[in-house]
């Protein structure tokens, strides 16, 4: 007895419909950063003071030594560019934002400050105790502090204007090393001082409403974030800026894609407020993105003599008269914090599905090929009905339609955040990714129903599978019902389309 096609559509339908109901039970509150309420202190900036940005010299002759610096667990290699011209200077330590760069990365602007008069030190980050999953950034703050101290011992380094540098990650890493009392003063460029999470979160929201992505995608890839275990992203810096007492200089873009630069902003004056520390100079520079870069060109023409001046006048330029200066920053929406998974959306349970299913769809083929060995294939029994071999057909394409669909969502997550960190893309590629991984999705739920009526027919039928037979289809279609049930959850049923 045949299933009709309108009965098996009915099916399909009906069980979309329960999938597109469970993800939207199962699933956690939704990721909806409201507007940012405007602030009367930034929608009028002042100026930033001519002084700030006047001509430097940059026309002394530069050393450049490389060095290697003990570290905890490794030795971290150093580059140290220092004027050749007599005298103490100030110093500067360069901190890395995220990844496992090279110091090689600030070379331009390290040998631009030494030519100006100041003695600067970049270094390879560390490869033990930092990766993907694992960051402790008091183990950072070590190293920045071992490098610091390292200027320290020369005899052309001014130990009243040395300090540290850091940007976007490190602008969590610097504040906690400011707790030592070597540390004379602050540089924080792109400091987002919200969670990583939040500022994740809030990059990721800006590039997808660029790219004017479908709702779906933000809860994609939100809910994904919520159920990642990594303990740093919920990092809570505002204990670390509280403690620092020296003179700091933030210095934010405001084309900057990547960070919340109003609360970032606000988060930091908050904290040195709280902790008594009036010393503190924020600048917005006009065009910067998140490296102080044109577009990921040169340089904003301002950012180094604005860096050089502040710190080669030290003490003086502790006190600015004007704390908050430069172009008007703009941000829409505020950096709300991801909703944490439910126990069954974390990452533990998610990698198990992906376990469980992968045995059911890798046991099938396995199973017949050991059952044919040894000689005991249902078809030498002649039985009276005997639907196996469509079956089987069906069965592995539905296991090469699974494989297919996490396929296509681990390409689909990496592209967009490739396109976040590049901010690049466009919003067809976008739309057709998100097609394909939805698309996906709904063939499998068909390959289940389909499947699942040609068992139920043949069994009426008089068709009797053997226990191996009985095996695979508990195997695959037991592994398919699972990822229809995890593809719910992320939103893949959900309406409208």
């Amino acid at each position: 007895m045949n299933v009709g096609r309108s009965t098996l559509g009915l099916a399909a339908g009906v069980l979309l419909v329960v999938l597109a109901a469970i993800g939207y039970v199962l699933s956690p509150p939704a990721f909806d950063p409201p507007l940012l309420a405007a602030s009367p202190e930034f929608s009028d900036l002042p100026a930033q003071p001519a002084s700030e940005t006047r001509p430097v010299d940059t026309s002394t002759p530069v050393r450049t030594e490389h060095v290697e610096v003990a570290a905890e667990d490794e030795t971290l290699t150093a580059t140290i560019r220092s004027p050749v011209s007599p005298g103490r200077h100030p110093a500067m330590v360069f901190v890395q934002g995220s990844g496992s760069g090279s110091g090689s990365e600030f070379a331009s602007q390290s040998e631009w400050l030494a030519r100006a008069g100041i003695v600067t030190l970049s270094y390879d980050k560390r490869t033990v105790g930092y990766n993907f999953r694992q960051r402790d950034f008091s183990l950072l703050a070590d190293d920045a502090l071992r490098m610091l101290r390292t200027l320290l011992q020369r005899p052309d380094v001014d130990p009243a204007r040395a300090g540290l540098w850091g940007v976007s990650e490190g602008g969590w890493v610097v504040p906690i090393a400011a707790a030592s009392s070597d540390v004379a003063y602050v540089v924080l460029v792109s400091s987002p001082n919200v969670s990583p999470l939040r500022q994740v979160a809030w990059a990721l929201n800006e590039q997808l409403l660029r790219l004017h992505a479908p709702s779906g995608v933000r809860d994609l890839l939100t809910r994904a974030m919520g159920g990642v275990g990594f303990d740093f992203l919920r990092h809570d810096g505002v204990p670390a800026l509280q403690g620092m007492k020296q003179p700091v200089l933030a210095l934010y873009g405001t084309t900057d894609p990547s960070i919340p630069f109003v609360e970032s902003t606000e988060t930091l004056t908050g904290a040195l407020q709280k902790a008594g520390n009036p010393d503190y100079t924020i600048r917005f520079l006009a065009g910067a993105d998140h490296a102080m870069r044109m577009s990921g060109g040169p340089f904003v023409p301002d950012y180094l003599p604005t860096l050089a001046n502040w710190i080669k006048d030290l003490p003086r330029t502790a006190k600015p008269a004007v704390p908050i200066a430069g172009a008007t920053p703009v941000q829409r929406f505020e950096a709300s914090d991801v909703p944490a998974a439910p126990w069954y959306g974390g990452g533990t349970i998610l990698w198990l599905t992906i376990f469980l299913a992968a045995v059911g769809y890798v046991a099938a083929p396995v199973t017949e090929m050991v059952v044919r060995i040894r000689g005991r294939d249902t078809h030498l029994q002649a039985p009276v009905v005997d639907i196996w071999p469509a079956v089987r057909r069906r069965l592995r394409r539905m296991a090469w339609t699974g494989a297919g669909e996490l396929a296509a969502v681990v390409a689909f997550i990496t592209l967009i955040v490739l396109f976040s960190v590049n901010q690049a893309g466009a919003w067809p590629a976008v739309q057709a990714g998100w097609l394909v991984v939805r698309l996906l999705a709904v063939v499998m739920l068909l390959q289940e129903v389909a499947v699942a009526a040609a068992v139920l027919s043949g069994l009426r039928d008089g068709w009797k599978p053997s226990r191996w037979q009985k095996n695979v289809l508990i195997g695959v279609l037991g592994g398919t019902g699972l990822l229809l049930l995890t593809a719910a959850y992320f939103g893949l049923y959900a309406f409208p389309w």
